[in-house]
């Protein structure tokens, strides 16, 4: 079987589906992409898709869907989403074996 581009932790999977549910729009998945910003190079991008786009890939995972964008693919397989929070901030993170280097705030990587 091939490997899932990308898988969620419990406490992911549980935020999102919370947030989907809480959306005064029908959603029918979150969309994980990556888009070039940061001094780094790349960021992660999550928002939320009423429909499929033509080449994405679908992901379900702890009774979420996810739709990757097919320019991401590449970026994001074997990542893992999670989500944290703590006294200061909370937010869907990423464990990603692609990454080769965050800056210095955390807010970008490159591959």
């Amino acid at each position: 079987m091939a490997q899932q581009v990308i898988t969620l932790t419990d406490a992911a999977a549980e935020r999102a589906r919370a947030l989907m549910a809480r959306s005064e729009q029908p959603v029918a998945a979150l969309r994980v992409g990556v888009k070039a910003r940061g001094c780094s190079g790349m960021s992660y991008v999550i928002e939320y898709a009423d429909e499929k786009k033509k080449f994405e890939e679908v992901v379900e995972d702890k009774g979420v869907k996810i739709f990757i964008d097919p320019a991401a693919v590449m970026f994001l397989i074997g990542s893992e989403m999670d989500y944290t929070e703590d006294k200061f901030t909370s937010g869907f993170t990423f464990t990603n074996p692609n990454e080769k280097g965050r800056c210095g705030c955390g807010e970008s990587f490159h591959v």
